[in-house]
């Protein structure tokens, strides 16, 4: 496969099904942001790497991050595809299943942190602070993802996903800090 084709040379690209639209249109912000958003994943895949050596819960959340990288493929080709696209090329869409995981994954976690008192400072160790960014880059798509829905057809189980996932990352970066022993910084509104 060559990596460039010289198609989108004039600011267009192509959606599976044949259609040319501009690379500024929403629907390839958004799939472009769900590509952040994999990309982001990745760094934080990187940092645990190194970290798995010292406690082996990070090959779970390693191996779970891997498993949301590849769902985000999914999400950016249904964004990709056109609705009514009938090609042979079968084009696989996001389900009620990996949504029913990720919730399975927040409650698994989420169990063995500390009950929250105050919203928390988004920070810590290099993989917690960058899955907290992940996060905010996920709350991104979402909104994106709800735009493109109120202009044009999507698959619907993209926004129940996301909104998921973004609370799957925040808990995901409480863990990741608890276990690295990073101390949660509270954000306390200062009365007057």
């Amino acid at each position: 496969m060559k990596i460039y084709t010289k198609t989108g040379d004039k600011g267009e690209t192509g959606l599976v099904g044949g259609k040319r639209v501009s690379k500024a249109s929403l629907r390839i912000e958004t799939y472009g942001t769900i590509d952040e958003l994999n990309a982001a994943l990745g760094i934080v895949r990187s940092f645990l790497s190194a970290a798995i050596k010292e406690n082996s819960l990070f090959a779970d959340v390693f191996t779970i991050l891997a498993e949301v990288q590849k769902w985000l493929f999914v999400i950016g080709g249904d964004l990709a595809t056109l609705p009514d696209y009938k090609g042979k090329q079968r084009i696989p869409k996001m389900t009620a299943k990996a949504i029913k995981q990720i919730e399975q994954w927040i409650d698994q976690y989420d169990e063995i942190l500390p009950k929250l008192q105050h919203f928390i400072l988004p920070s810590g160790s290099k993989a917690g602070s960058f899955l907290h960014f992940s996060r905010t880059v996920c709350r991104r798509a979402e909104r994106l993802v709800v735009r493109l829905s109120k202009e044009e057809e999507i698959n619907p189980e993209i926004i129940i996903f996301l909104n998921r996932l973004s609370d799957f990352l925040f808990v995901m970066a409480r863990f990741v800090n608890q276990e690295l022993k990073e101390p949660e910084i509270p954000w306390i509104p200062q009365r007057d």
